[in-house]
């Protein structure tokens, strides 16, 4: 338990890392962009070799297939309901709904962590790094429009480290359930995972980084997929 605190800290701390930097300083668009592109590689890379791969070794296609749809689902009707946070305030939302939406990723990604670990697997290395890097740009793009639009430093702090620390709660829980429950709800799991990040990868992800870096975005998006295929390989 206590080494799923600690792994599941360190993946999520990422977020809270990206707002402080983001308080720290001013980020180029384009760095930012590459940021996001590098995760978006690394987490389709992971959804491949890591979550899909391993929730059909361990439950077959079915509850697979049952858990990409609930996954994808999940995230699309929640996304729309953070739109609607930011449609309904205006630029006054300041950055909420790309918080809300680290978070609605966040948990089913860290929960998978937990999951592996609790198998005796050990960490996984490429899905670990994965979610570190992904999450950097999405502190450091939320916190930054919170505080052009005027948020307290407090306030985004207090936000950013309730985001994190309910992320690694996933990871206690993903840990815990996994003692629980068989390998078709484990499949489940890691697929409920790759259903909803597929979803916000093309939804979210991959389409902001094409607009902060531009055509470099799909050559540094090849460039983390390739890391983390890597990576994944080695472990």
């Amino acid at each position: 338990m206590l080494s799923a605190f600690g792994w599941g800290a360190v993946a999520a701390g990422s977020l809270f890392v990206g707002a402080l930097l983001a308080l720290a300083r001013s980020w180029r668009k384009g760095l930012v962009g590459g940021v996001l592109a590098f995760g978006a590689g690394a987490l389709i890379s992971s959804v491949a070799f890591e979550l899909a791969q391993e929730g059909l070794e361990l439950g077959g296609p079915g509850p697979v297939a049952a858990g990409l749809a609930v996954g994808a689902l999940a995230f699309f009707f929640a996304d729309r309901a953070v739109d609607r946070i930011g449609g309904r305030s205006g630029g006054g939302a300041g950055g909420l709904p790309l918080a809300v939406g680290a978070l609605l990723d966040g948990i089913p990604e860290q929960a998978v962590l937990g999951i592996g670990l609790a198998s005796g697997q050990g960490v996984s290395v490429a899905l670990l790094v994965a979610i570190f890097v992904s999450n950097l740009p999405e502190g450091i793009g939320s916190a930054s429009d919170m505080r052009a639009n005027g948020k307290p430093a407090r306030t985004i702090v207090s936000l950013w480290a309730a985001v994190s620390v309910v992320c690694v709660l996933a990871t206690v829980g993903g840990y815990a359930l996994a003692d629980v429950v068989g390998g078709e709800v484990k499949a489940g799991i890691d697929a409920f995972a790759a259903g909803a990040l597929l979803v916000m990868l093309i939804d979210s992800m991959v389409p902001e980084a094409h607009s902060k870096a531009g055509n470099r975005a799909g050559l540094v998006t090849v460039l983390g997929f390739a890391v983390a295929a890597a990576l994944s390989n080695l472990t």
